[in-house]
């Protein structure tokens, strides 16, 4: 048989599952800030009513004008549709994992000097240079912020550590050591 007969595969490759969530540590759950859930929730919202529609009427209309097969509108329509209703089932997943956690809730705890996940952290290096880090939920990451992921390496090297406390943190140069100097309890922003 010619191989121009032959069937291919009826699954676009872009089309593969974004169900590939970033994996949590086995028994943890999926923590998240109150400002990352709302985010998260308003995007998802954004999506179902406002985007989608949009899209399936291009969609709608574009195959009204005919041969579907060189209509661009059509052809691309169709892929932003996959894309919209990936993006909708990964944060469908990904806040239906969620546990919600207040880091203004932990300041309110005798002792908070600890450091828990949505702490804001301020800490210096083995150069001196002080820094501040957040520990958020994975979907909250945003290295411009210094909002870090609670299962990063650093987080992780912060995690139950208080005021004072040197900790280790294994880079890929070595090991350095860290001087945690203020743990803080505070609103993150978000948006």
């Amino acid at each position: 048989m010619s191989k121009a007969f032959t069937r291919e595969a009826d699954a676009d490759p872009d089309d593969d599952e974004e169900g590939a969530l970033p994996p949590l540590p086995a028994g943890s759950k999926n923590y998240m800030t109150p400002g990352g859930f709302g985010r998260l929730k308003a995007e998802l919202a954004h999506l179902v009513e406002k985007e989608r529609p949009e899209v399936v009427g291009v969609v709608s209309w574009a195959a009204g004008n005919g041969d579907r097969s060189e209509n661009g509108d059509y052809i691309y329509g169709k892929k932003r549709l996959r894309e919209i209703d990936r993006r909708i089932r990964y944060l469908v997943k990904r806040l239906d994992l969620a546990e919600v956690v207040d880091p203004q809730a932990r300041a309110k705890v005798e002792g908070n000097d600890q450091v828990f996940f949505g702490a804001s952290v301020t800490f210096a290096g083995p150069d001196g240079r002080e820094r501040r880090v957040a520990i958020v939920g994975m979907d909250e990451i945003d290295a411009a912020r210094g909002y870090i992921s609670w299962v990063s390496p650093m987080a992780r090297a912060l995690l139950k550590a208080r005021e004072g406390d040197l900790v280790t943190l294994r880079t890929p140069g070595g090991m350095e050591e860290l001087e945690i100097l203020e743990v803080k309890y505070i609103a993150l922003e978000t948006g």
